[in-house]
């Protein structure tokens, strides 16, 4: 007896759920009315490096099983801060000094 492969492989395959940033606070507080989950802390993450996103146009977009998994448990390795090699922004970046 033959197998089909491909449904085999969609029945087992999840697709992700990806969210604006908007929308994905709104499902949360639909869960959980009382979070203090906001746009703004969700895009703090996104910019210290710490929840990985996708652009679409201007648009941001997250995925939502990441973002409940970082909101499980922050402490969990993958979500570690990433350092980056940018400029500092609103600071006084250091001069060498020349002698």
């Amino acid at each position: 007896m033959k197998t089909n492969f491909a449904a085999e492989q969609a029945a087992t395959t999840r697709i992700p759920i990806v969210l604006t940033i908007k929308d994905a606070v709104q499902r949360i507080k639909e869960e959980c009315p009382g979070t203090a989950i906001s746009e703004h802390y969700i895009r703090q993450l996104i910019r210290d490096g710490v929840l990985p996103n996708l652009k679409a146009g201007n648009k941001q977009l997250i995925n939502l099983d990441v973002l409940i998994e970082y909101l499980t448990d922050p402490a969990a390795e993958k979500f570690q801060q990433k350092e980056k090699n940018k400029m500092p922004v609103g600071g006084i970046r250091p001069v060498a000094v020349r002698r």
